[in-house]
């Protein structure tokens, strides 16, 4: 089933859809209604109770009026006292139509319930007092025809009886003192049953000054009339009395008011009934009956509310707990078209603040909200906090007229302007498609503004990050678009903060314009360079490169034989569609060390930043290094910031560092290797090959090499049938039988067309492999008048390549010949022995010589260093005792000697701890002496 739009489901009044309402009809005027002069919606009680919603409260108070009336029990005296803006005047006119009886009870809706449960088919009609505290004056008196009426209980008889009753307090009316409770009470039996309703009661009393007198009596006669007036009402079973008081001293005013509202109390609790204020929920349907004409299609309001509420259900881990539950479903129905969450946040945070009204400022925003919704054609299913159009003048006034002063730059700026950061985020197609940035903005001002006026020393600032997400987002719609969203305005925005998982605007600007305006600082030579430099340079270890240089000059860049990793700077960026820019930078370096030609250009490769990540990369840069100057300026008090600013200032250090190090490992993923191709003996010009290692790696170094390995482009294990064709190839040609191996291997490294080895290790290891077998090479350790010195072929060996470069790489043909030639009377001689140079052997004894004597017997004793003994004996095991274990039919014996002494003695833990290894490790023999 297709949801539809609340456009299509709650029609809202024609006031509010053509823009015509006024402020001012939102405020129920009490003494206007008794004039005759309201507007329809207050003065015709027909219509008045079609748009009114009668909450528990106004019932309770409602049936304990018309029992009074018809003499059925009733509270004489009942008590506003509420919120600002909690609906009392509102409660008072109904009262003030019910008991006027100018329309027929039945036509009153919601009435009839009330009269049947309070035993009453029709409520007589009564006499109606209205005494509103802002109409009259202490010092000006009402002119009733001839009649002046200066006082509170000359105006009550003379609305009760005319010039008759008035004559009953004249005289108290003109001395300005109050009349007793008989008189009173007198009075109102004669014109019962009757009604008073008294508005505003101590915005009247604390215009009095304490010690004078005006024609409308004194401070302390008001006073007396009232406390007069609630004894009289006990004695008068049909006569009642609603009189309003404001909740709060705040409300109350001036220091006299705030001493008003106290003695008032005091005699109204001596006989007064309290009335029951409105709850939220009650609020969410006198809003929806003002506003809207009704639901027109129930059962598609409740498809909508019902998808929200399985929407919130299948994603319980990012929404509220209220939403879990399963009553939620029911606040959905009963606030619809508006979501709960918009209530929520008026009635709960915005009410806190000074001058907001909870049901008529309600009113007059929502008012304005959905007109503005109207007229852009908005089409979403609820109207959230998210849809709330801030971008709109009246709408934005209405909100900020209960802030301070500084909220426009922050609405322009960050929220809803059409430069905000919101909108910039919203260009964003991913973003921009469910208009997220905004949606997510408006939510947070709705859910934090008030928060600038809060009691200072507040705990708890802001909009939990579950709330921000039920006020941004629409059943379908995805979560985590939202969160992507957010976070982008946390970035960006000025304004915006955050703390604990919670989010709130300010008017002060956060540390983010601070930042901005340092990054403006640092250049890119002086700052930003070193810094990528420094973060590299951690990034790379040296694994299986001998050296690796980041942003290193062509002359700092060594021309040896060892694998090197030069980095190349930001400027020489790589791109498919543009490589000129790292290739060429790269091929300065490669051709040149400083102002000499390069000879090795085989071992270098090269690594450079990617031309589309290059300008984030400088952004973050700047942004780390922002940071890092206002906490360097916090510590030094240079700046004079709250403790939230200070974490927020050390929070964002450590995340644009994290930051820094994922854009350089992501930017900084082209490798690049210069080579050249060689085909029918000729070679190609230099080419570079470019691949792209994993940001997601874990070791940078590691991945480059992995990358190198895969494509090739790097050997770490190399066959033997892959060096001898590459000697076929290059070495044994044009009538070359052999080669020289130390060549062979600086070839290598110099020319690109050759196979680029790791290390002249791997040479090694690819000689010692192919050097049992006669397919591949035969090993000579020199060549004088054809016979080859040490020559060894189809037989293990460790051949020695060193920078003699006396090892020679025979072609095995070539080789099988020499060998076959040998005299077969000419004993063989061994293959060198360990230690021993090829070179010096002994050459076989010529026809009539003695044959010389063989060395069969090898004796060696070395002293080591007592600190680097375990690196200098790897070394002899590495370099001397391999190559007797690599002889088949060698017996090798190692023996080792240790002689330690000491002046002062060795103690027992010394003792009983080499004793234990000793006997762990098997020694022969192991021994503590006295001297």
């Amino acid at each position: 089933m297709t949801l539809k739009p609340w456009r299509e489901i709650a029609i809202p009044h024609d006031d509010v859809l053509k823009g015509t309402f006024q402020q001012a009809e939102f405020a129920a005027d009490l003494s206007r209604v008794h004039g005759g002069t309201a507007t329809a919606e207050y003065q015709d009680p027909v219509l008045f109770f079609q748009r009114t919603f009668i909450t528990e409260g106004m019932r309770l108070l409602l049936d304990s009026v018309v029992r009074r009336l018809a003499g059925k029990g009733g509270d004489p005296v009942i008590q506003l006292q509420t919120a600002f803006g909690g609906g009392k005047t509102h409660t008072m006119l109904a009262v003030y139509h019910l008991a006027k009886g100018e329309a027929a009870a039945e036509d009153l809706l919601g009435v009839a319930p009330i009269l049947k449960d309070a035993g009453v088919k029709v409520p007589p009609r009564a006499n109606i007092v209205v005494l509103d505290g802002i109409n009259l004056s202490p010092s000006q008196p009402q002119k009733h025809g001839k009649t002046k009426v200066g006082t509170l209980w000359g105006e009550l008889a003379w609305q009760l009886g005319g010039d008759a009753a008035y004559q009953r307090v004249a005289d108290a009316d003109a001395s300005g003192t109050s009349p007793g409770k008989d008189v009173l009470a007198k009075l109102l039996a004669d014109h019962a049953p009757c009604v008073i309703l008294i508005d505003e009661l101590v915005a009247y009393i604390r215009q009095f000054e304490e010690g004078r007198h005006y024609c409308g009596g004194s401070y302390d006669a008001n006073l007396s009339f009232i406390q007069a007036l609630t004894e009289a009402l006990k004695a008068v079973p049909t006569a009642v009395l609603l009189a309003s008081l404001p909740e709060s001293d705040k409300e109350a005013g001036s220091q006299r008011g705030v001493a008003a509202l106290a003695s008032l109390s005091h005699y109204f609790a001596r006989v007064q009934a309290l009335w029951k204020p409105v709850e939220s929920r009650e609020a969410f349907e006198i809003v929806r009956r003002r506003l809207f004409t009704g639901i027109g299609n129930r059962k598609a309001a409740e498809a909508v509310c019902r998808a929200y509420a399985d929407f919130y259900i299948e994603n319980g881990s990012e929404f509220p707990e209220e939403t879990q539950e399963s009553q939620y479903y029911q606040r959905l129905l009963e606030a619809y078209p508006i979501h709960p969450e918009v209530f929520e946040r008026l009635y709960r945070d915005w009410s806190s603040l000074d001058n907001f009204q909870r049901t008529r400022g309600v009113l007059k925003l929502m008012a304005k909200v959905i007109h503005r919704l109207w007229q852009d054609d908005n089409k979403d299913l609820m109207i959230q906090p998210g849809n709330l159009p801030l971008y709109d003048g009246d709408v934005r006034n209405e909100l900020i007229y209960y802030l301070p002063q500084g909220w426009d730059p922050v609405l322009e700026g960050d929220i809803d302007g059409e430069r905000a950061v919101t909108a910039e985020v919203d260009r964003d197609t991913r973003f921009g498609a469910y208009q997220a940035a905004r949606r997510v903005g408006r939510t947070i001002f709705l859910g934090s503004a008030p928060a600038t006026q809060a009691v200072s020393g507040q705990l708890v600032r802001g909009l939990e990050l579950a709330k921000v997400l039920m006020g941004s987002l629409q059943p379908g719609q995805t979560v985590g678009v939202f969160r992507d969203a957010l976070n982008r305005l946390n970035d960006k925005c000025h304004y915006l903060n955050r703390a604990n998982d919670r989010y709130w605007y300010d008017i002060r600007p956060n540390l983010r314009r601070e930042m901005e305006e340092r990054k403006r600082r640092f250049e890119d030579k002086a700052d930003v360079l070193p810094a990528i430099q420094q973060r590299l340079q951690r990034l790379l270890a040296q694994g299986e490169f001998g050296g690796i240089h980041v942003f290193t000059p062509s002359g700092d860049v060594p021309d040896d034989w060892a694998l090197r990793l030069v980095v190349l700077p930001p400027d020489a960026c790589y791109s498919r569609t543009e490589p000129a820019r790292a290739t060429d930078e790269a091929g300065k370096i490669l051709k040149q060390r400083g102002d000499q030609p390069r000879q090795k250009q085989n071992r270098l490769i090269f690594l450079a930043a990617d031309g589309d990540s290059v300008s984030r990369l400088r952004d973050q840069t700047r942004t780390m290094l922002a940071w890092q100057s206002i906490v360097n300026d916090i510590g030094e008090l240079k700046l004079n910031l709250d403790q939230h600013q200070s974490r927020s200032a050390n929070r964002n250090l450590e995340e644009s560092r994290e930051a820094f190090g994922r854009m350089a490992r992501e930017a900084y993923r082209w490798v690049l290797v210069p080579m050249q191709e060689a085909r029918t003996g000729k070679v190609s010009d230099l080419q570079w090959e470019a691949m792209q290692a994993s940001a997601s790696a874990p070791n940078l170094t590691a991945e480059i090499v992995r990358v190198l390995r895969e494509n090739e482009c790097l050997i770490s294990e190399w066959a033997p049938i892959h060096l001898s064709n590459m000697l076929k190839a290059w070495f044994w040609k044009e009538g070359a039988s052999e080669a020289n191996a130390l060549d062979v291997w600086q070839k290598t490294c110099s020319y690109l067309y050759l196979p680029r080895l790791a290390s002249d290790e791997v040479f090694k290891r690819a000689l010692a492999a192919g050097a049992p077998s006669q397919d591949f090479f035969g090993f000579a350790y020199g060549k004088e008048d054809g016979h080859y010195q040490g020559f060894i072929f189809g037989r293990p060996t460790t051949p020695i390549l060193d920078s003699s470069g006396a090892l020679l790489l025979i072609e095995p043909k070539a080789a099988a010949e020499y060998a076959a030639r040998k005299q077969p009377e000419a004993p063989q001689p061994e293959p060198p022995g360990p230690g021993e140079d090829p070179r010096h052997s002994e050459p076989p004894a010529l026809p009539g010589q003695a044959p010389r004597s063989v060395k069969r017997r090898f004796y060696g004793t070395v002293q080591l260093n007592p600190i680097t003994t375990k690196l200098d004996f790897n070394q002899i095991v590495d370099e001397v005792l391999l190559n007797f274990t690599a002889k088949a039919d060698s017996q090798v014996t190692v023996t080792v000697e240790i002689h330690a002494s000491s002046s002062s003695g060795f103690d027992d833990n010394t003792q009983r701890a080499v004793r234990e290894n000793c006997r762990m490790l098997r020694f022969t023999s192991a021994e503590f002496e006295d001297e």
